[in-house]
């Protein structure tokens, strides 16, 4: 008869980090106790991590082997998780220092920074108090605690606190409790995970801005500094002006929205936001019309997803309206061949560079047009990467040229035309519609989840695709768009307050097929997180002619050529 022995209970986990590096520790170890045993971090300090593959925050106990990787201010989820943090930060210092004041975080701004109101607002004085209490509660390294509790405890605790806001937002909640972090006294709910403590937070400023103040943090491109203050007048317009339709519409958060939806009130909802939407696209072209033949160039611009084919066909009909005959111009007919095109940092075609246009011939292109001349347009190829032969067009004085693009706002685009004969737009998805009062939704959310439902339907990729393309978009962005939108004559907002509520039901099952473990998993499951807090709805009351239907499908402006020529 053989004896069996049994084996000694493991008490003790290893990890091995990104670098190969394999640390051991008691079982429960956090990941911040073996991130503190490492020695080969950068200088950034860590701000989450990958636990195989899994989104985790540096608390998380370690109860096997694993595989980590660290996340910094320089990766987009540890980005997330120190603005988070901060806000928090923010808000609980506010509310030690004026109890009765209430903080609004409203949205992002580019040179990294989180514009703020308060109620009632905050006098200089007061705010460079608040930063100094924010400073002191850093240096004290004070924990923060994370808990569950039960909706019952959540609806005494936001009650009790007056947030509304968070009261409306429970009403959604599908699941039996809640997660908060507590910092001292204070309690709230953060739509995702935060720092161990305090000290994490050392890098950030309180400004006055606008109507309210700004909190500013580094940018992931340089992580280890603060941002120069950048004035934004025209971008602040806008959201203000988004901010009044809100007000007129009675929704100012997403459980607004979700009781509208219950009540199955969504269409005068979507008819007024589209009412609106098409009285600024009116205004525009009235603006065009008024100029008597002066503009000759309408250039429109934004980031990717921002709806900007569907605004220039919706503003070549009010054109059209006013006797003004729109002509299209496509900047893609000017790039140069694909063997002379620009490569990016990957090695691949850079189609989005400045340099990638053949700047010479689309301007004596539009020179040659606004003369009367008969100019033979170029047609690129994408298939050879060749420029053929297009068709030959004259335009008469009545006619305004308009051309959509990625450079449109750059002044590098269009050096020999007269600027007086120049018209600029920027379009972009400027949402303001936010979970609650201290839980934003940035605009590059909306704009990616509408772009995952039109690839899908129109283009064929997958989520994963999709997600997966999006940090080239975006630094593409961030290099070619957001720097020169000031240089817009006028800003024109693409969000829809509804929206969110029907893209939800199309985009959900996209994102549930993205397998676990793969780099996009992270992101994807972070979506379908808060879109949880939606209700949806379906998608067959958005008018055929809607913005959103560039994105959900069946286009009413099924003639791509309507009233361009």
């Amino acid at each position: 008869m053989k004896n069996f022995y049994l084996a000694e209970p493991r008490t003790t986990v290893q990890v091995k980090f990104s670098d190969g590096q394999t640390y051991e520790g008691p079982i429960g170890s956090t990941v911040e106790d073996f991130v503190k045993m490492a020695s080969f971090l950068p200088d950034l300090t860590p701000m989450a991590c990958l636990v195989d593959g899994q989104l985790r925050e540096l608390t998380y106990p370690v109860t096997r082997d694993v595989n980590i990787r660290i996340l910094t201010l320089a990766d987009s989820d540890g980005m997330r998780v120190y603005r988070r943090s901060l806000s928090l930060l923010l808000v609980a210092a506010a509310h030690q220092l004026f109890p009765q004041t209430r903080i609004s975080i409203e949205y992002g701004l580019n040179f990294g920074a989180l514009y703020c109101e308060s109620d009632p607002p905050l006098s200089e004085i007061e705010l460079k108090k608040l930063e100094t209490r924010m400073s002191e509660l850093v240096a004290a390294n004070l924990p923060i605690h994370k808990e569950q509790i039960s909706l019952a405890e959540a609806e005494t605790l936001f009650k009790d606190g007056g947030l509304d806001d968070k009261l409306r937002l429970l009403k959604n909640r599908r699941k039996s409790y809640l997660t908060i972090y507590a910092l001292g006294n204070y309690r709230d709910y953060l739509h995702g995970y935060v720092v161990p403590s305090t000290d994490y937070l050392k890098l950030f400023a309180l400004d006055s801005y606008s109507n309210g103040f700004v909190l500013r943090f580094p940018r992931r491109e340089k992580p280890l500094e603060l941002q120069s203050q950048v004035d934004y007048p025209k971008l602040i317009n806008v959201f203000d002006e988004y901010g009044d339709w809100m007000d007129k519409l009675g929704i100012r958060d997403v459980g607004t929205l979700n009781e509208v939806v219950k009540r199955d009130d969504l269409l005068e909802t979507i008819l007024v936001s589209e009412a609106l939407q098409e009285q600024r696209v009116a205004k525009i072209a009235t603006m065009l019309a008024s100029s008597q033949g002066r503009v000759r160039l309408v250039l429109i611009s934004g980031p990717s997803s921002s709806g900007k084919t569907t605004f220039s066909k919706r503003l070549a009909i009010q054109l059209l309206a006013h006797g003004i005959r729109p002509f299209a111009l496509s900047l893609d007919d000017f790039l140069v061949e694909r063997e002379l095109n620009p490569r990016d940092e990957d090695g691949d075609y850079d189609y989005e560079c400045i340099e990638a246009q053949n700047l010479e011939l689309f301007n004596k292109t539009l020179l040659g047009l606004m003369r009367g001349e008969a100019v033979t347009l170029p047609r690129y190829n994408f298939l050879t990467g060749k420029v053929e032969q297009g068709e030959t067009v004259s335009i008469s004085s009545e006619h305004i040229i308009i051309v959509e693009g990625i450079h449109g706002l750059n002044p590098a685009l269009v050096p020999y035309i007269p600027q007086k004969a120049i018209f600029r737009i920027y379009v972009s998805a400027l949402t303001q519609l936010n979970l609650d009062r201290h839980n934003r939704i940035p605009s590059t959310d909306t704009r990616l989840l509408r772009r995952i439902v039109r690839d899908a339907k129109q283009r064929g990729y997958t989520a994963q695709n999709t997600i997966s393309r999006w940090p080239k978009v975006r630094r593409g962005e961030y290099k070619w768009v957001f720097p020169f939108q000031e240089n817009a004559d006028v800003m024109f907002n693409s969000a829809l307050i509804y929206e969110l509520a029907i893209i939800k039901p199309q985009v959900e099952p996209l994102l549930l097929q993205i397998e676990p473990h793969t780099p996009e998993y992270v992101e994807a499951k972070r979506l379908l997180s808060f879109l949880q807090w939606f209700e949806p709805h379906k998608s067959k009351m958005v008018p055929a002619n809607s913005l959103l239907r560039e994105f959900i499908g069946k286009l009413a402006l099924r003639s791509y050529k309507i009233g361009f020529k």
